[in-house]
């Protein structure tokens, strides 16, 4: 399995939301695992939602190192968000240079987004839950929940720059330094 990347349909379709019969499903099991496998595989992504893998369901999975708040660790389980949903963001937003996309590779460029955001979705049991972040995963609800609806942060960000071999080590340093 790979990325799929920007001209792809998928990216720009809305996904569909998980029905209740596939939860607890070995089939949703196995996409989970599927999209954890594929982020697991890339240097800096952090964040990938089903689109992306080419399956057009309301989900994304973000590492768990990154929910977390702690350094990159194979350890740490991912979290799956299904049929999220973005019940607030703050009012207050922030530029954020340097976002990126897995399905935009190697372009990066300034969005502005949400300094706060809290997101109510489902487990792969179907249990509720809600989680809040502020920063950078805040940006990741964000840009994640965008990805189930069509659109891709190029969309929106200013600033576009193709990304060079010393733009991809200056990133992996500074993220380096911020689970340190």
């Amino acid at each position: 399995m790979t990325i799929v990347v920007n001209g792809a349909p998928v990216l720009r379709a809305i996904a569909r939301e998980v029905p209740k019969s596939m939860f607890k499903s070995p089939e949703l099991k196995a996409l989970l695992a599927r999209m954890s496998d594929e982020l697991r595989n890339t240097e800096l992504g952090v964040a990938i939602a089903a689109p992306q893998i080419d399956e057009s369901w309301r989900i994304f999975v973000v590492r768990g190192f990154v929910m977390r708040d702690k350094q990159r660790s194979p350890e740490d389980e991912d979290v799956a968000f299904i049929n999220p949903i973005l019940l607030r963001a703050s009012k207050k937003k922030v530029a954020f240079d340097g976002e990126g996309c897995l399905s935009v590779p190697d372009v990066w460029g300034t969005t502005q987004r949400s300094t706060k955001a809290v997101v109510r979705a489902h487990d792969m049991t179907g249990k509720k839950f809600e989680r809040g972040g502020t920063g950078l995963m805040a940006q990741i609800f964000k840009h994640e929940i965008d990805h189930l609806n069509g659109i891709l942060f190029i969309d929106h960000a200013t600033d576009l720059h193709t990304r060079t071999k010393a733009d991809r080590d200056r990133e992996a340093r500074k993220q380096d330094d911020l689970h340190e």
